[in-house]
């Protein structure tokens, strides 16, 4: 099959390439890269075309689900808009918010004659856009990430099924409605904690982020430029016997490239032969790596 990107690229709109930024510049911006597979960046690509089907995207917990909507926006020079999900997230929030207790506080002010009664008659003096609510206000298309959309209450995602079809709200305290100037690039992550509804995975273009094994050298290579090949291959070779003795064991929480990067950036602190004799001993720096009692008396004696 042709490249989806080439492809899509005729329709005359800006596509994701998975461009890698310089160290310099990830310094100055406080980015770190991002190495994107081919299939993910296609994947990117079809939500960007398709304008209103967000990417849901699921994986592990370290993966990178959420720092693909970062390195998006940075690439083609859009908005970001962050919205981290809780368990007490309705919405609503994500579109906005309406301060009726600091409106009550200024209508006592007004009685008091410290405030005007046209301020608190102006209702939107007490409204405050959310990440989505200003993703459709915004003047150029703007990439939204919905961070873990699972810890919300079962109804969360349903009750956005209107706005992301429709790519409109009403501000229910004055009637105003909100319509996207651009639709949002819309990006949601999903740890698989709870099951989401058929209606709102119809709506979605779905995405599953594998562990990254090909990627693991060129990962820490472009974290950490400057290293020897010889340590980071030592290095990724011991996580990567440790990460596939974890599939083959029980454990439950698998290493993560996250926390190869944590491991890494502690390795390259010693010379290189002390650090290439402990990656040949027993595992250096366990703590960083296995967090669960169980992996550490399963894996530190070598029990798959």
């Amino acid at each position: 099959m042709a490249d989806l990107t080439n492809a899509l690229a005729a329709s005359g709109k800006q596509f994701y390439t998975g461009k890698q930024i310089s160290s310099e510049e990830s310094q100055q911006k406080g980015l770190a890269p991002y190495l994107p597979s081919p299939e993910l960046i296609n994947a990117v690509n079809l939500a960007i075309f398709l304008e209103k089907r967000p990417l849901l995207l699921k994986g592990e917990p370290g993966c990178g689900k959420t720092r693909l909507a970062q390195a998006v926006a940075q690439e083609l020079g859009l908005p970001y808009e962050p919205w981290y999900i809780k368990s007490t997230s309705r919405a609503r929030d994500g579109l906005y918010t309406y301060d009726a207790v600091r409106r009550l506080h200024d209508t006592q002010l007004v009685r008091m004659g410290e405030k005007s009664q046209s301020l608190v008659d102006n209702l939107d003096n007490y409204i405050e856009m959310g990440p989505l609510g200003r993703a459709f206000e915004q003047t150029q298309r703007t990439v939204v990430l919905i961070d873990e959309i699972d810890k919300a209450d079962i109804d969360f995602p349903n009750d956005l099924l209107r706005e992301l079809d429709e790519q409109k709200f009403t501000i229910e305290e004055t009637g105003r409605e909100v319509e996207a100037k651009y639709p949002p690039i819309v990006l949601i992550t999903s740890n698989d904690e709870k099951d989401l509804p058929d209606a709102f995975l119809r709506r979605c273009l779905f995405y599953y982020i594998e562990f990254p094994y090909p990627q693991l050298t060129e990962i820490v290579n472009a974290h950490f430029p400057q290293s020897s090949p010889e340590v980071v291959e030592a290095a990724v070779n011991r996580f990567s016997e440790l990460r596939q003795n974890m599939e083959k064991g029980k454990s439950g929480k698998k290493v993560s490239t996250s926390e190869l990067l944590d491991w890494f950036a502690v390795l390259r602190q010693f010379p290189q032969d002390e650090v290439l004799q402990q990656l040949e001993g027993e595992l250096p720096f366990p703590e960083i790596l296995l967090k669960k009692w169980e992996d550490h008396l399963r894996y530190l004696k070598n029990e798959a």
